[in-house]
């Protein structure tokens, strides 16, 4: 169950002195003995009923009350040197062992308060009454002390060792966080790589399917070219076949009309011209006889 907060702030005094850390163990062994030697002393002085009894109940009551005090300004001080250091849960601890402090310093005068009525007024129901408080103010005070263990044994507040392991924990995790960022600025670098290279490569596949796109291009314009002149030289062939085999034609009439000049030429030289000469009768010869 948490305590409820006080509805007013407890006012710092400023001491003409520094309080010095870890101060606040020896004035708890105080705060925990003084009232249970109170108690123990009231229930003897309700058989004995000493006045001397009484009296030394008070002054230990008054002790009691300073060392309440003092208490709660050496715990404010070692509170504030061993908060950094603390867990979340250890400084919620320390928290309510603070706002339980301030009840039990309060408590203190309160117990104060009614061993004077006490003392004035010699009823037993007064009497009855303040050690019923007493009572409650020490079952307080033992918790209190219980829950300041803890700090110390649980949590490590104000424990030496704790700082030195907490400091060394502090370099190892200042070494891990420089480490972290080593890896994290090395997997930037390699982030940034991959995408370069994912950027070249597809940079290199979009330029050589330009280039295939262009060599295809321009494969197909030389084929179209190697056609067309293909076809051009074809009909050129033709055109020139025609042209010879129209030239050959021209030159068989040629020789063959040359041919046939020739011809008539050599029959007009071979064959001279024979005059037709009357028939006559030829004379016979004459045979000798002798």
């Amino acid at each position: 169950m948490e305590l409820p907060v006080l509805p007013f702030k407890i006012p710092e005094v400023p001491l003409p002195f520094d309080i010095p850390v870890l101060m606040h163990p020896p004035i708890a062994h105080f705060i925990i003995a003084l009232p249970i030697i109170v108690l123990l002393l009231e229930i003897i002085n309700l058989f004995a009923k000493k006045r001397a009894i009484g009296l030394v109940s008070f002054l230990l009551i008054i002790l009691t009350a300073v060392a309440a005090v003092a208490a709660y300004l050496t715990g404010t001080v070692d509170g504030k040197e061993a908060w950094d250091l603390l867990s979340q849960a250890g400084q919620s601890e320390l928290k309510e062992h603070k706002l339980f402090g301030t009840y039990l310093m309060l408590a203190s005068g309160v117990v104060l308060l009614f061993k004077l009525l006490s003392a004035m007024i010699h009823r037993g129901l007064m009497k009855g009454l303040f050690l019923l408080i007493l009572i409650v103010f020490v079952a307080g005070i033992l918790k209190q002390g219980k829950e300041g263990g803890e700090l110390v044994y649980t949590h490590g507040a104000n424990v030496k060792i704790v700082k030195i392991k907490d400091d060394a924990l502090f370099d190892c995790q200042d070494d891990l966080s420089d480490y972290v960022a080593e890896e994290k600025e090395a997997e930037e670098k390699a982030k940034v790589a991959e995408e370069t290279a994912t950027e070249v490569k597809e940079a290199v596949e979009a330029k050589t399917a330009e280039v295939s796109e262009a060599v295809e291009k321009k494969t197909e314009e030389v084929k179209e070219n190697v056609a067309s002149a293909v076809e051009t030289a074809t009909e050129t062939v033709e055109s020139a076949t025609e042209k010879v085999e129209e030239k050959a034609e021209e030159v068989k009439e040629a020789v063959e009309e040359t041919a046939d000049k020739v011809e008539a030429s050599t029959e007009e030289a071979v064959s001279p011209a024979v005059e037709v000469v009357p028939d006559a009768e030829t004379p016979k010869p004459e045979i000798a006889t002798h």
